[in-house]
This record gives structure tokens, C-alpha cells and sequence, in this order.
């Protein structure tokens, strides 16, 4: 799909609540310094996990304070967070042309698997099925961190949970920009988060046992929106989209990550292209050989681990954190273990 528009989408700023920090600008700087946040875990854990890239001291009472956290997730707090560093500046002002009628699109794998698995074990052992805590009935629905951070921050316009997989962060970015195409929102947020927990751990291990690598948890989030909207309200494009495309496989990724490159790379000059890859290493086998020779690869998963949901929207953030400001394209692949692939390709400003 070859993303063309007359009000030309920009993305226009982002936020990162990553195991770098809880700024933007520290995950900035970890990925520029190609900095691990591998770490091991604590007697907290009880993961068959000995080591995950956990967003430093995130207590969700002291980030978020105690009103109306009282029975908050972990991925809804990151969410809340992360929406909280995008719309507003430092001093707690709301940045212009993010009102009320912005729409939110927000990938998550499944929400909060640590309270699905705890409001179902409380409701087994528990006196009676019945004897549950009905605050934390919410937590166990997928589009709760999306409905809680349209109450947090007064965004009414749509609001879309996207789970695909490693493909969600591109899917809503997709659906952000159909969103704006169709007319039913300007601005759009959109992006993906994920918490790391025990559950989650667990259910990681069960899929793929010790070819499981080390978790990771965070929170991506970009602003899409009219350029000339952008320019009103005093910020620059950091990024156009120029194409998006993606397709399943059935066994081998790369004959279909190939094509979904091929597609996102049309009306292009190949040998011209001075693309940076955000991926796995291994997906340089898709490449074109022109683009192939000269990518530079950044693969956001040897930072701070396996991201799940989010890992496509660190990979775009991932893109304009390291390569902002270079006018370079940058092409970002994703392929996930359940079937799906997909392609995007960005011009950076």
C-alpha cells in the first residue's frame, strides 16, 4: 500500500516510555550510544526469566500519583504516561492543536495478561466466583489502557486497540493514516504498549521455551497530523510516510518480507536510495541488493529486549531518535513468529 494524500501527513513528535527512561530524550541516547538495558531480575519476579529490560523505577503512584490509580495495570500506566509526555510540554501546558477531538489508535498483544490471570484466579479460589475486586473488572479488557488515557487527557475523538503482533505498531500507524484519509480525525496518536509481568513471562516461555529471549515493556507513541497544522502550532515534520505494505508467510519470513520491501520501495530508485534498516539483522536478506550494501541496521530488539506489541512503534521512534534530521529514508521491517510481516518505509526531514 502506497500511502498518497493532497493534505500531506507528517509525524510530527513522539514520546517513549522505554527501559532507557521515562523521556524521550533517554531513549535518544540509548540508542544512539547502542547502549543494552538487559538486566537481571529480581525476587519480585518469579519468572522462568532470569533477566528483562524493565522501565526504570516506574511506580506508577509516583509517576502518575495517586488519584485514580488506585487500581491501574502496569500497561495502561505506561500508556497514560506516555500519551502525558506527548501532548504536554514540561511545565504541564497542552501542546496546540492536540484537542479534544484527537483520536488515539493504540496497540497492545492482549492488554494487561497479568490481570486477565489474576481477576480469573481470584473469581476460582475465591469464597464464591463472585468475590472480586469489580475495580479491577476493567484491567482484564483489551482497550482498557486506550479508554483510560482518552479519560486521563480528553481525547474524544476515535479510539481503535490494535493487536497484531509484532505488526501492531505498523498496523496502527495504517490505521492512523485511514483514519485521517476517511476524515474522521486530523490529529491522530498512535503507537503501541507493552508490560512486562510474570504472566506474561510465562506465557513467552510456554510459545518459545528457551529460544525466548529476554522481554522488554514500554510505551511508543507519535503524533500524525496535516503539515500545515503542524507548521501552525510551531513544530516541524520529523517524517513523511511514503509507503506501508504487509503479507503472511507459512514457514519461511523472507521470500514475503521481500515483496512487502519491493512494494514499499516502488516508483523509487533503488541504487539512488540512502536507506537505513530498522530490523532484525537478518532481514538485510530482503533487501534489494543496491539498499542492501549500503543500510545501516538498527535492531531495536538487542536494546531493550522483546517488546511484543510495541516494538513496531519503538522502531519508528527508534528511526526518528537515531536518524532525525539526516533526510535519509528509513526502512523498517518486522516479522513475527505467528505468520505476519510487513514493510514501512519513512523519509526522514
Amino acid at each position: 500500500m502506497n500511502v498518497t494524500t493532497a493534505r500531506r501527513p507528517v509525524i510530527s513528535a513522539w514520546s517513549a516510555v522505554s527501559p532507557f527512561g521515562l523521556r524521550a530524550a533517554d531513549f535518544v541516547e540509548g540508542v544512539r550510544n547502542g547502549t543494552p538495558t538487559f538486566a537481571p531480575l529480581g525476587e519480585k519476579w518469579q519468572t522462568p526469566a532470569e533477566q528483562a529490560c524493565l522501565v526504570p523505577d516506574f511506580d506508577i503512584r509516583e509517576v502518575l500519583g495517586k488519584k485514580g490509580t488506585r487500581s491501574m495495570d502496569r500497561v495502561t500506566a505506561l500508556a497514560v504516561t506516555a500519551v502525558d509526555r506527548l501532548v504536554r510540554y514540561g511545565n504541564g501546558d497542552r501542546i496546540g492543536g492536540v484537542g479534544e477531538h484527537a483520536a488515539l489508535v493504540l496497540g497492545t498483544n492482549t492488554g494487561s495478561a497479568q490481570s486477565i490471570m489474576d481477576f480469573t484466579r481470584d473469581s476460582l479460589v475465591g469464597e464464591h466466583p463472585y468475590f472480586v475486586d469489580p475495580a479491577r473488572f476493567p484491567n482484564t479488557v483489551m482497550n482498557c489502557a486506550a479508554g483510560q488515557c482518552a479519560i486521563w487527557h480528553d481525547l474524544r475523538g476515535p479510539n481503535t486497540t490494535i493487536a497484531a503482533g509484532r505488526l501492531t505498531g505498523l498496523l496502527a500507524l495504517r490505521y492512523a493514516l485511514r483514519l485521517q484519509r476517511a476524515g474522521h480525525a486530523d490529529t491522530v496518536l498512535f503507537g503501541a504498549a507493552e508490560e512486562f509481568s510474570t504472566a506474561r513471562s510465562w506465557l513467552d516461555w510456554h510459545v518459545r521455551g528457551d529460544a525466548a529471549g529476554p522481554l522488554g515493556e514500554g510505551c511508543a507513541l507519535l503524533l500524525l497530523e496535516p503539515e500545515e497544522q503542524a507548521e501552525r502550532h510551531g513544530r516541524t515534520a520529523l517524517a513523511e510516510v511514503l509507503g506501508l505494505s504487509v503479507g503472511v508467510h507459512h514457514g519461511d519470513a523472507t521470500p514475503v518480507l521481500a515483496r512487502c520491501v519491493r512494494r514499499v520501495l516502488e516508483g523509487l530508485n533503488e541504487s539512488a536510495v540512502d536507506a537505513a534498516l530498522i530490523g532484525a539483522e537478518s532481514d538485510r536478506e530482503a533487501l534489494p541488493d543496491g539498499v542492501a550494501d549500503v543500510a545501516d541496521v538498527v535492531a531495536v530488539g538487542d536494546l531493550i529486549g522483546d517488546t511484543g506489541a510495541a516494538s513496531g512503534a519503538f522502531q519508528l521512534v527508534a528511526a526518528l531518535g537515531r536518524f532525525g534530521g539526516a533526510g535519509r529514508h528509513v526502512l523498517l521491517t518486522s516479522a513475527d513468529h505467528d505468520g505476519a510481516v510487513g514493510a514501512a518505509l519513512l523519509q526522514l526531514s
